[in-house]
């Protein structure tokens, strides 16, 4: 083996004189032949060659390259010559070849055979590659490099100085096989180091086979590319073929777009886009889009009949939210459909979460005292009631010191066009009113004793509509149920207006709480998560009054209205927001919290929590009952993989209905969750008697394999309305998921199943599971 070790050239002049060394570091070789350990003072030579003629021949920045080989080395007219097992070090450069070639001039090395070029992180692998050691240029043929995530093969490749590269004819994948599932292959890719990759002319191949050709296509490597394929069977589709390929347009928008294919359906086509922008890309657009020639629209699987539907189907969503400064936003929230029961169609869990899409635009000025906001409201979908407000500005001012004293204030005020739009063919009348509303109020906040917190307040508030409802002219019987108001008039009376009106009333109330604790330190159980125990115990309370608003609710035209609930009403000012159904009320809410408390990682936690609290109604026009259901709450956090929370209310002082939710939730062992849930409604005025039993599970197999359940059973109808099971598989590069579901709503009975091959652009990432048909793309 022979060992050039070149150090540099060091000048010292001194008149004429010229002095430059170098220095050869041999090695010793072992093998069946003797080789010959040869030193070459090449520079000694060449200046001796020259007669005094002297040519500098400098490695860069006075760095050492070191040249090895087990066969011939020399050097000839300033080039340095290796053959068999060369090896080549250099800076944070190591180049193995069969053979290699070192121009001091050019200070490149050229290599032959077996070319391995190592530079940092990143690996070149080529027949025939250059490496220049002043600009760090790689120029390489047939080759093949790995940059963690991505991998490359191509005819040819040049990586510049900067970091980024040029790749001739090339394929690129984030597989990390001999044989990748997928790759692009492009005629051009430019390759910026952490940052993108720019193809030119690119076809994407699952296995050999071509899915998808595109002149250019932009892939950040900070985003992640993906397809899916996923056959599925649902009784209202049929056999179904559903795919997305997600991609990236450029650095900051990426985009999906979904092929669909249903038996009984026909071919459907979507596109979405996700989008950030501005400051520290805090500002988002994102655009939904789907389209179907639905070839049987009226197909219902559900037991509420539908009326006549076009086939021409769509969804158009827009979803914006933009930080013009640090505290002004605007945001755009805009959903049109071409008919009532697309999403449930099409998208049905979306449609579970949000089954009446909003249309807002709204801008927001936002400040530690104030916040001031326009919105506009509107009936994009005429198919659907809406309260439009076009528009609406409000200025909210929190709780405020005055002048920085003891007294705070607090105030509302704002002016809105409101207009009540039914559905369309409801046979509703809707109405219309410009509607001015302010609200004042001052507080006291103080501790007394140092333990007690009183809070009284008082306040005023007075609106104006310019249209009400004339009373002399309607006719309607008010509500005998007691947690209905009986001035709602039903939307179904003919509308008699009679001009404008101005209601005022006064508030005024007080709130008032403090604690109690007692610690018991030798309370230590790590079974039940224990170490140490602190009770807290805070009695609370809230008297609100509200005084005669000297106009009849009933005239009122109600816009924000009160609405059907199980849960007791806000009894404050501005946290009571439905201000067009405000009557006068005497109410006293008295409830007490009990908290026990424990450490934790090395801080305190809620072990276990109990609220109880009710309403004394002297006069309340939402409940007119002398007392209210009593409200529980329990929390209760033994351990961190199990949790149990309950909230119930029953009517133990008067009459009324009976609610108790359960929730329970454990992770006995690392690979298994289970969560079993009950919900219970009884004789509420507003829904149906309700005996629901939930129980899910998700069991992690091995790092391949997974299992997930979901069961809903409603005891008061005896069935079983939901059922359904999921197996996924890992297959490395693409994720396989099998997922079955079965409904039944009230004897109309639907089944599906979901085949779904999920492609991961960057395998050390991780995927959701999704095995609802209906719920696929989503």
């Amino acid at each position: 083996m022979f060992a050039l070790l070149f150090r540099g050239v060091r000048k010292r002049q001194s008149g004429s004189d010229l002095f430059a060394f170098a220095t050869l570091s041999p090695c010793d070789t072992f093998g069946r032949a003797m080789r010959t350990r040869a030193a070459i003072l090449f520079f000694v030579l060449f200046v001796a060659a020259r007669s005094g003629t002297a040519i500098d021949i400098e490695t860069p920045k006075n760095q050492p390259i070191e040249i090895t080989s087990t066969g011939e080395t020399r050097y000839e007219n300033g080039v340095a010559i290796a053959r068999d097992n060369v090896a080549i070090h250099c800076g944070d450069a190591d180049i193995y070849a069969d053979s290699a070639r070192y121009d001091s001039q050019r200070h490149e090395v050229s290599a032959e055979g077996h070319v391995r070029i190592y530079r940092e992180d990143k690996l070149y692998l080529a027949e025939h590659g250059t490496y220049n050691l002043d600009t760090k240029e790689i120029h390489a043929d047939t080759l093949r490099s790995s940059s963690e995530p991505y991998f490359v093969n191509a005819e040819k490749l040049v990586n510049f100085s900067d970091g980024h590269s040029i790749v001739e004819n090339g394929d690129f994948t984030t597989d990390d096989s001999s044989n990748p599932d997928f790759h692009f292959h492009a005629h051009k890719v430019r390759i910026y180091e952490n940052d993108r990759v720019v193809f030119q002319n690119v076809t994407f191949y699952v296995g050999k086979v071509p899915i998808f050709w595109w002149p250019y296509l932009y892939q950040s490597l900070n985003d992640a590319f993906s397809f899916s394929i996923s056959p599925a069977y649902l009784s209202s589709w049929g056999p179904s073929l559903l795919s997305a390929v997600t991609f990236p347009i450029t650095e900051k928008i990426k985009g999906t777009v979904r092929l669909d294919y249903r038996v009984r359906r026909g071919a459907a086509i979507g596109f979405e886009s996700e989008m950030n922008y501005g400051k520290d890309d805090s500002s988002y657009l994102r655009l939904k889009t789907y389209f179907i020639d639905d070839q049987n629209p009226e197909l219902n699987q559900t037991s509420v009949p539908r009326g006549a539907i076009g086939s021409a189907r769509y969804r158009v969503t827009v979803e914006d939210r933009t930080n013009f400064t640090s505290d002004i936003y605007g945001i755009v929230d805009i959903t049109k459909l071409s008919d009532a029961y697309v999403m449930q169609d099409f998208y049905q869990s979306e449609f579970r979460i949000n089954p009446v899409p909003d249309n807002v635009v709204a801008v927001t000025k936002t400040d530690p005292i104030y916040t001031l906001t326009a919105i506009a409201r509107f009936q994009a979908n005429g198919f659907f009631q809406q309260t439009e407000r076009l528009p609406e500005v409000v200025l909210d001012v929190a709780r405020t010191p005055i002048f920085g004293g003891p007294i705070f204030y607090q105030g509302e005020t704002g002016i809105a066009d409101l207009h009540r739009n039914f559905a369309s063919g409801s046979g509703f009348e809707d109405y219309e009113s410009w509607r001015i509303d302010t609200f004042h109020q001052l507080l006291y906040p103080n501790t007394y004793f140092g333990w007690l917190s009183i809070v009284p307040r008082a306040g005023f508030r007075a609106t104006y509509y310019n249209e009400t409802r004339d009373l002399g002219k309607t006719l309607f019987v008010p509500s005998t149920n007691p947690l209905i108001p009986d001035f709602l008039v039903p939307d179904n009376t003919p509308l008699q207006l009679d001009g404008d009106k101005t209601r005022t009333v006064f508030n005024a109330g007080v709130e008032a709480s403090f604690k109690i604790s007692r610690a018991w330190e030798e309370a230590q159980n790590s079974a039940l998560g224990l170490d140490g125990l602190r009770h807290v115990i805070q009695p609370f309370t809230n008297f609100s009054w509200v005084s005669d608003p000297g106009v009849n609710p009933a005239a009122i035209l109600q816009f924000d209205r009160v609405e059907p609930t199980t849960k007791l009403r806000p009894i404050d000012f501005p946290e009571f927001t439905t201000i067009d159904s405000i009557d006068r009320w005497t109410i006293w809410r008295l409830g007490v919290r009990n908290r026990l408390e424990t450490r934790r990682d090395d801080s305190n936690i809620t072990w276990f929590e109990l609220e109880t609290y009710f309403d004394v109604n002297f006069e309340n026009p939402y409940d007119r009952t002398p007392y209210s259901n009593l409200f529980n709450k329990i929390r209760f956090t033994p351990l961190p993989w199990a949790s149990l929370a309950i909230d119930s209310q029953v009517p133990a002082f008067d009459t009324g209905f009976t609610e108790v939710n359960t929730t329970v939730a454990v992770q006995p062992m690392a690979n298994l969750q289970l969560n079993v849930g009950h919900r219970y409604l009884n004789d509420n005025p507003f829904f149906q008697n309700s005996s629901l039993f939930t129980f899910g599970g998700y069991y992690r197999i091995n790092d391949n394999w997974g299992f997930a359940v979901q069961e809903q059973y409603e005891a008061t109808s005896g069935l079983l309305e939901q059922q359904r099971y999921a197996v996924y598989r890992d297959l490395s590069s693409w994720v396989a998921s099998l997922g079955a579901v079965v409904r039944d709503n009230k004897g109309v009975r639907e089944y599906g199943v979901l085949l779904t091959f999920t492609l991961k652009a960057f395998p050390k990432f991780g995927f959701d599971l999704n095995f609802d048909p209906g719920g696929a793309g989503q």
